[in-house]
């Protein structure tokens, strides 16, 4: 396949001749100034295309927005070992910044706990305020996430649940998502002064959750739209692919010795839940492969 800036060549005849002679010589010699002189020309053509981009660059764009853009900041943290555990959490979703607003001193604990997200501990930023974080990063848009949502009376706390946040939060900017301290959250000020809150629906008898659960499912909601489930084989069926199954049910049941009316209920069943399930193109040729056999063992080809 040939692509811009690729030089296009064409099909030679190879003769023999001496190449030492006065006449190959000076066709060689001017042959090699065209050239030269084409390759800087072509130099100067390709400064200004610009090569359009695939969804596969833009989503490797958007994903590295997300990696580089997020900042998880947790404010005076009171227990090492939680630091830890949210390191962990933001490993497991691709996420790399962290932020430590006036922290305990980063014992083995929070080392410990971070199994795998060690790294992101080493690697975290800490200030002493938030004001002095929001200066040092430039951050764009601030989020708080809240335990406590308020309602019409209390407009800084009413919340975006985390699947709205997930679809809409802009990677291209530098975002920080808050979270606060493990006895009294964050503060009315803290909220107030960011754009959204954030909130999980949970039960209202006990509605706080524990940090490492909380940003597992706010940080699921942002990845699940920045990234592909990395397995093959996934795809759902094609209508033909169920239209054959559902065929090989017709032809098992057909065959059954059964009142009319009931074949009919029975194939409108099972055309229902193959047409509500998801089910994948692999399910369905294994499906079709297993009804297949029926039809042979019950004497139908």
């Amino acid at each position: 396949m040939i692509k811009i800036g690729d030089a296009a060549v064409s099909e030679e005849k190879i003769v023999e001749t001496n190449l030492n002679s006065p006449e190959v010589k000076e066709k060689t010699k001017s042959e090699k100034k065209s050239t030269s002189s084409k390759k800087s020309k072509s130099k100067k053509q390709s400064r200004g295309i610009k090569i359009a981009k695939g969804p596969e660059d833009d989503g490797e764009k958007e994903l590295s927005n997300f990696k580089n853009n997020i900042y998880i900041v947790f404010v005076e943290c009171e227990t090492p070992g939680n630091i830890g555990f949210l390191a962990r959490t933001m490993a497991n979703f691709g996420l790399k910044n962290l932020v430590l607003i006036n922290p305990p001193t980063l014992t083995p604990e929070a080392f410990y706990q971070a199994t795998h997200g060690k790294y992101i501990v080493d690697n975290a930023k800490i200030y002493h305020t938030l004001d002095e974080f929001y200066q040092s990063q430039r951050i764009d848009f601030k989020v708080a996430s809240t335990g406590v949502a308020g309602g019409s009376y209390n407009l800084s706390r009413i919340p975006v649940r985390p699947e709205n946040l997930g679809k809409n939060i802009n990677t291209n900017n530098k975002t920080a998502i808050l979270f606060g301290r493990e006895g009294n959250g964050l503060t009315n000020e803290e909220i107030e002064d960011c754009d959204i809150c954030v909130s999980i629906p949970t039960d209202p008898t006990y509605p706080i959750l524990n940090i490492s659960h909380a940003a597992a499912i706010i940080f699921y909601e942002l990845f699940k739209n920045m990234h592909e489930y990395p397995v093959e084989g996934l795809e759902e069926s094609t209508a033909i692919e169920k239209e054959y199954v559902l065929k090989d049910m017709y032809d098992l049941i057909d065959g059954l010795d059964i009142p009319e009316h009931k074949k009919k209920n029975g194939l409108k069943s099972f055309k229902n839940i193959i047409n509500r399930a998801y089910i994948t193109g692999r399910e369905a040729h294994t499906l079709k492969g297993i009804l297949r056999r029926l039809k042979m063992k019950m004497g139908k080809q």
